[in-house]
């Protein structure tokens, strides 16, 4: 979880390549655990490659989302796009909960039960932290960008790809003033790598504000209130969603707006 020290082991001799867990803590033991017994009883030979997914949690149709948003009476759209709508309303600084498909298992939440917002802001931090997080003004909120973009913005090799925010680069010189909202006070930034096979619609969304913007980064921090889980379900995102300052939820295909 250390990700100052995970994105430093790229420049260091010690290894050749490392990677790191999506659930490097007490959670992901039990896959440790399952690995180390299906090596030891069954003796096959350690099959190796890389994970890249993370979204392993529940996930709610469309059918089920229009159904629950019925039940409650709750008004809301469809638009035409809905990759070219959210990332317009990104890019006017409107606050965003962005929940599709299934949620991530691990402490990160990548893309698909999201907060969103504009990184351009240098103000976007405080506007977060106000509205919706609840929390120190000095903890930063994380980059996503598209893979191909990565390496030209963070000090980082361009082959290097991180899936589940768990490395922290350096934030190039020349792109520190066009993201100040995800840059930390030490220049850095906790990166996530999006790829259009890992995750489509997280690609599309960021792939959309891209062309709106010429940056092709979007600040992303988990779904929540400060002290709460990340949310789970549609109700957990409904009623999180109109308890604080966000301007829009996006729950599969349909928006609510307050």
């Amino acid at each position: 979880m250390n990700c100052v020290m995970n994105g430093k082991l790229d420049k260091s001799k010690l290894y050749h390549d490392t990677h790191i867990s999506y659930a490097p803590d007490d959670s992901g033991v039990a896959i440790g655990a399952t690995l180390l017994a299906y090596n030891r009883f069954f003796k096959q030979k350690r099959k190796v490659y890389e994970v890249k997914s993370c979204y392993y949690g529940p996930e709610f149709s469309d059918k089920e989302v229009f159904s629950i948003l019925n039940k409650y009476k709750i008004k809301f759209f469809k638009p035409n796009n809905l990759f070219k709508f959210a990332a317009q309303e990104i890019a006017r600084k409107k606050l965003i909960g962005w929940f599709q498909d299934r949620m991530e298992f691990g402490h990160r939440a990548l893309g698909n039960r999201s907060i969103l917002a504009d990184p351009r802001s240098s103000k976007i931090k405080e506007t977060v932290n106000k509205a919706v997080k609840y929390r120190e003004s000095f903890r930063p909120f994380a980059p996503a960008v598209l893979s191909e973009f990565s390496y030209k913005i963070f000090d980082m090799p361009e082959q290097r790809k991180v899936y589940f925010m768990e490395r922290a680069y350096k934030i190039r010189k020349n792109w520190i003033k066009k993201i100040p909202g995800v840059t930390h006070i030490d220049g850095t930034g906790r990166v996530q790598t999006v790829d259009k096979k890992v995750n489509i619609k997280f690609y599309k969304l960021i792939n959309e504000f891209n062309k709106i913007t010429k940056v092709p980064v979007l600040l992303n921090t988990s779904f929540n209130l400060n002290g709460e889980p990340i949310v789970r379900s549609p109700e957990d995102a409904i009623r999180t969603f109109f308890s604080c300052g966000l301007d829009y939820l996006i729950i599969g295909s349909y928006v609510i707006a307050k």
